[in-house]
């Protein structure tokens, strides 16, 4: 690529590490600048206009250039620009969001407490179920299941329960403790002639036998997505949560519920669970909570789970964690802003009325000679292409061609992701998808 010295593109290529790319090919390839973004559109800086049709990173719900998010954040660092909740201290914006999160919840939940992110997030659960498990008087229940396929983060803990080999491979990941089951991908591991039904008992069937093999008093929690996202979409076929919670009650392991994505609003309700009837201990939130302006996650915790937590600070005189920036007054202002918003305007409801369009455009898409399948839920979806070559050439073709054609979504191996913002309308869902049908017909993983 022509690069001018001492560009944007020429500096970044010269001093900046990215997440998610091959570093050595980055450093000629180097990166697309984005400059703004306007509601459901983000412009490079050519001035280009792109369908964010990811949201960002699955995560931003009122869209971009939300003036009300930029006014909390500046009356918040105006007024208090930093503070912490560390030993007795407190401040307004994080008890307004504590309090707003536990009115909010699906499930009786009792406590909050507050990460910058969805990794430290889940990592944060993993100390504290073996902390819990500590003062539980059982030392030896501290295994942890996730699925394969499934994404909870990327630190070491967070890392392990991710069932993707690409977080794995040289980090000597997953450690010891951590386990994996199937994921529910009925459209690809369903035996012939079997139903949705069938094939989600004996999904829990695998579990409740790596459970028995492990030892029951040695397994501690499941984390799983109410819809996996990051590893390709995958949409729980009928009956699955039930049966999978059914095999957890009976062997006393925690549910955790990883609503990073799921949560506020993107299957049609505020949360996940309650699409699909989950009854989890601890509930984790992200990206949407503040449409990513800010960095900010939450833990949501049961009575059950918090108080033998409670008790053992209490033994040991101490809660012996903590991160500067848990409950940062600017995150949890913006973040009850954005609440706010999504709420006011009935985002949910948004999700709920544009879903059927959505939907149908992903089935039109599933008879194109290049599609597999397609999957979805809400305003969250994929389609998978055939494999051409290598695994993930036609995905990656595929959003390379969607880049050129002005749509920004996701390559998952051969799954091409798509996680609109929540205000989206009837005629940018028709736009959008035009564009990608373009992309589908002129994507080339041979070229």
């Amino acid at each position: 690529m022509n690069e001018i010295p001492n560009s944007i593109e020429a500096r970044d290529r010269a001093y900046q590490m990215h997440p998610l790319v091959n570093l050595k090919a980055h450093e000629t390839t180097g990166s697309l600048v984005i400059d703004r973004g306007e509601g459901v559109y983000v412009f490079d800086r050519d001035g280009k206009r792109y369908f964010e049709g990811l949201a960002g990173l699955w995560s931003v719900a009122v869209g971009f250039g939300e003036k009300r998010l930029a006014e909390a954040a500046k009356a918040q660092m105006e007024k208090l620009p930093y503070y912490h909740v560390f030993s007795h201290k407190t401040h307004g914006p994080s008890v307004d969001l504590a309090e707003k999160l536990i009115r909010l919840a699906p499930v009786p939940m009792s406590k909050v407490h507050f990460t910058s992110s969805g990794s430290e997030a889940n990592d944060l659960v993993v100390k504290l179920c073996w902390y819990r498990s500590n003062a539980l008087g059982k030392p030896e229940k501290k295994k942890i299941i996730g699925r394969v396929k499934g994404y909870h983060g990327v630190t070491i803990a967070a890392g392990s329960i991710t069932g993707l080999a690409r977080n794995h491979a040289s980090f000597d990941l997953p450690i010891d403790r951590f386990l994996h089951t199937h994921c529910p991908d009925f459209d690809s591991l369903a035996l012939p002639g079997e139903s949705e039904a069938a094939f989600s008992k004996r999904m829990a069937s695998e579990l409740e036998t790596l459970i028995l093999e492990e030892g029951p008093q040695t397994v501690a929690a499941f984390f799983g997505e109410p819809v996996m996202g990051s590893g390709g979409v995958y949409v729980p076929p009928e009956n699955y949560w039930q049966e999978i919670q059914a095999v957890l009650r009976k062997y006393d392991v925690l549910l955790v519920a990883d609503e990073v994505i799921t949560g506020f609003g993107r299957t049609g309700n505020m949360f996940g669970t309650e699409t699909f009837g989950m009854q989890p201990d601890v509930m984790v939130v992200s990206k949407q909570i503040a449409s990513s302006y800010m960095p900010i996650a939450a833990i949501l915790m049961s009575d059950g789970f918090y108080r033998p937590i409670a008790e053992e600070s209490d033994r040991l005189g101490v809660f012996g964690h903590g991160f500067t920036a848990s409950g940062h007054p600017v995150a949890t202002a913006v973040a009850l802003e954005n609440i706010r918003i999504i709420e006011e305007r009935d985002l949910v409801g948004n999700c709920r009325a544009r879903s059927p369009r959505f939907l149908a455009h992903l089935r039109e898409l599933a008879a194109h000679p290049k599609v597999k399948v397609t999957r979805g839920i809400g305003l969250i979806g994929a389609l998978e292409l055939h494999p051409v070559g290598d695994v993930g050439r036609a995905g990656a073709a595929m959003a390379a061609a969607a880049l050129e054609e002005g749509v920004i979504g996701r390559a998952v191996g051969d799954s091409f992701c798509l996680c609109p913002p929540l205000i989206i309308t009837d005629s940018e869902l028709d736009e959008m998808f035009a564009l990608v049908a373009k992309a589908l017909d002129r994507s080339d993983p041979a070229g």
